[in-house]
């Protein structure tokens, strides 16, 4: 599947929204960590919006809300 990144982001006055899918699928515990509290930061900082795509319960706890797709449907 080939997306066009360009459309998914709104830039507007620097709020615009992240996209991540598996952002620590392939690091140990610690770099994990590390890597969301960057992701975390910036959202706060530039004041975007984080789409995060994760199976680690632990990191989904770091969201301020969490949507569950179960049979292809979204449930909270």
């Amino acid at each position: 599947m080939c997306i066009s990144l360009k459309s998914l982001f709104s830039r507007h006055k620097g709020i615009g929204v992240q996209f991540s899918d598996e952002p620590t699928g392939n690091l140990d515990t610690r770099t994990s960590l590390e890597v969301m509290q960057l992701l975390k930061m910036t959202t706060t900082e530039f004041g975007q919006t984080l789409v995060m795509i994760t199976h680690n319960p632990e990191l989904a706890q770091i969201a301020d809300r969490m949507l569950h797709i179960e049979d292809g449907k979204i449930t909270e």
